[in-house]
């Protein structure tokens, strides 16, 4: 007598990969990724093969977050050290012999081109949410003192290279852990007065501090005239201005409803600078306006309200850390992208998710869509 074992449906073969995806989080980042391919097409449908090679770097960047998502949040736990200190060697690295393209010296050559900072958008809020749980129940100064070089560290090295646009992703996502870890109100509000009472007086002083030839103390000259820019766009029109003012324009001239796909005469005629990667909201406004520009805006703000959720959900302290840290460094890269083309913070190279064109920045996304999906497989486990 021969015994028959039927193979199960394919459905419940898959649904042990398919459970570490949290079904509302990928819907959003599927509405944000055609957002991002739609946008591509139109405003780097003559710039060669911007089109193919941003789809490509999608699809690179949803196989990382699958496979990412597969490792449970202990097994993360457990890269926390070593890619912190990897990071790290790497940021030295490049201060020593890094490669140095535009007046920066961020890259460096291992065979191939790499941007060691990249790795730190994960790398930081791993390292903090790995100290705090390891300090979990016995929190006091000290480890907070401890938290804070951790992460000053590679904010002074990036800061170095200089990368401005990547040290406020990097500040951003540290300073989210600490403060979700249970720092105290009294900590942070004397910096933040001492930041608006330093901001105003840069606004009042603005015409002495901008004037030619004033150099700023800490600051490089081309990060000074970036905030002398956005306070009087004005002041260089032709200049140093010129991508503020054309991108204001650009959304300005979408009005309620937007010209219409590939009819973005700004974006098509070449005025908006970089239109395909830091600059492309502009584009994107133009062509979609107000309306395209909320539901831009919806989706982000259901991306991160879900990340956090999930953070929320989480059952460990690392894991909320993390969800919520990561979810936050979502949030920066759409607030400063979206606030630089609109003239409302300082221009800095900060791309916007899905959007933008960059294969490096489009992996790190992976990367931490990745992160948060595994958190919120862990948690359904947890639960059954």
């Amino acid at each position: 007598m021969s015994v028959v074992f039927e193979s199960p449906p394919l459905r419940r073969r898959l649904a042990p990969w398919l459970l570490g995806f949290d079904g509302a989080l990928a819907f959003a980042v599927f509405l944000l990724a055609c957002a991002g391919l739609l946008t591509m097409y139109s405003s780097g449908y003559d710039q060669g093969t911007r089109f193919e090679d941003h789809a490509r770097n999608m699809l690179i960047a949803g196989f990382i977050m699958f496979v990412i998502a597969q490792i449970p949040p202990r097994r993360l736990m457990a890269l926390a050290v070593p890619l912190y200190v990897l990071g790290l060697s790497l940021l030295i690295a490049v201060a020593v012999f890094g490669v140095t393209k535009k007046g920066a010296q961020r890259w460096l050559n291992v065979g191939v081109i790499i941007q060691p900072s990249e790795i730190l958008k994960i790398a930081v809020p791993l390292m903090l949410a790995w100290w705090f749980q390891k300090r979990e129940g016995q929190l006091r100064a000290s480890d907070f003192a401890v938290a804070f070089v951790l992460l000053a560290l590679p904010i002074a090295l990036i800061v170095r290279e200089p990368d401005l646009g990547t040290a406020i992703l990097v500040l951003a996502a540290g300073l989210s852990i600490i403060f979700f870890a249970g720092l105290s109100w009294k900590w942070l509000l004397p910096p933040l007065l001492l930041g608006l009472v330093g901001v105003a007086l840069i606004v009042i002083f603005e015409p002495q501090l901008c004037a030619e030839g004033m150099r700023w103390p800490v600051l490089h000259d081309y990060q000074q005239q970036r905030i002398c820019t956005l306070l009087d766009p004005t002041r260089d029109p032709l200049g140093k201005g010129f991508h503020i003012i054309q991108g204001m324009i650009a959304i300005g001239s979408g009005g309620l409803w937007g010209k219409g796909f590939m009819q973005g005469t700004q974006t098509h005629l070449e005025f908006i600078p970089e239109h395909t990667t830091d600059f492309i909201f502009a584009s994107f406004s133009e062509e979609f306006g107000l309306i395209g520009n909320l539901a831009l805006i919806a989706g982000f703000v259901f991306l991160i309200l879900r990340g956090l959720a999930i953070a929320r959900e989480a059952p460990t302290l690392f894991a909320r850390l993390l969800a919520g840290s990561i979810t936050l460094i979502f949030f920066t890269y759409a607030f400063v992208n979206m606030g630089m083309v609109s003239g409302i913070v300082p221009v800095v190279g900060v791309p916007l998710p899905f959007i933008s064109y960059g294969g490096t920045a489009m992996v790190t996304l992976g990367m931490g869509l990745g992160i948060l999906m595994s958190i919120a497989k862990s948690k359904r486990l947890v639960q059954s």
